[in-house]
């Protein structure tokens, strides 16, 4: 059965990057492998074509597709653009509606590179971390949100710093599956000290932790 790859090139260096994927992809198809190249513009290549970031077509072109590969958004050009038109506002509504809520971000350092770092070499030799991200939640889709003017005339920006119990169980189901097939140790990172979201995320990844995953080596940090 052929799997259908979807590129999203974006604006900037993305249709350099994805250009580069679709070769390497063009020849995994010459060796027989059953696939489907597909592109939809995106970001701001998007807004210069369609006027908007995402439009409603290549949003369900990605949901349909076997994998999504997104090049890069953002630039200058489109810096006076409203919020909702900038070409980021398009990676945030491909975010939620794929419903990809975990980022997962590998950070290795290889014995022949670990001189180059600006770090000692005894912190930095044989680094293998895994950072878990949380994408569709937190502070960039909070609501209320946007920029007032007040009585007196000055203006109030508002963002909104909100999590749910399964929104932080969900993702950290991930962060722990796959410290189980690592080193089985996770930490998490909030602000609890000074945020209440951030306290509720740290007593709720324990307690998924307490009551589903007690092989797994849980601490805690402070952003």
């Amino acid at each position: 059965m052929t799997k259908t790859l979807l590129l999203l090139p974006g604006d900037g260096i993305g249709p350099e990057v994805t250009a580069v994927a679709r070769r390497v992809a063009g020849r995994l198809i010459t060796g027989g492998l059953a696939l489907s190249v597909e592109e939809a513009p995106f970001g701001g290549a998007s807004i210069d074509a369609h006027g908007v970031p995402l439009t409603d077509e290549t949003l369900a072109r990605a949901k349909a597709a076997d994998a999504v590969l997104m090049g890069a958004v953002g630039g200058p050009q489109w810096a006076g653009q409203p919020y909702d038109k900038r070409p980021e506002a398009g990676l945030l509504g491909l975010r939620a509606g794929m419903n990809v809520y975990a980022n997962l971000r590998p950070a290795r350092c290889f014995s022949a590179l670990a001189d180059a770092s600006s770090l000692k070499r005894v912190f930095v030799d044989g680094l293998d971390l895994l950072f878990v991200r949380e994408l569709t939640g937190g502070v960039y889709f909070g609501e209320p949100r946007g920029v007032e003017t007040l009585a007196d005339g000055q203006r109030r920006g508002v963002n909104t710093h909100v999590y749910t119990t399964s929104e932080i169980h969900r993702v950290a189901r991930i962060a722990f599956e796959l410290a189980r097939a690592r080193k089985g140790e996770v930490c998490s990172a909030e602000k609890g000290n000074v945020m209440e979201a951030g306290l509720m995320w740290r007593e709720d990844v324990q307690a998924l932790r307490d009551a589903e995953y007690p092989d797994i080596k849980l601490s805690h940090m402070l952003a």
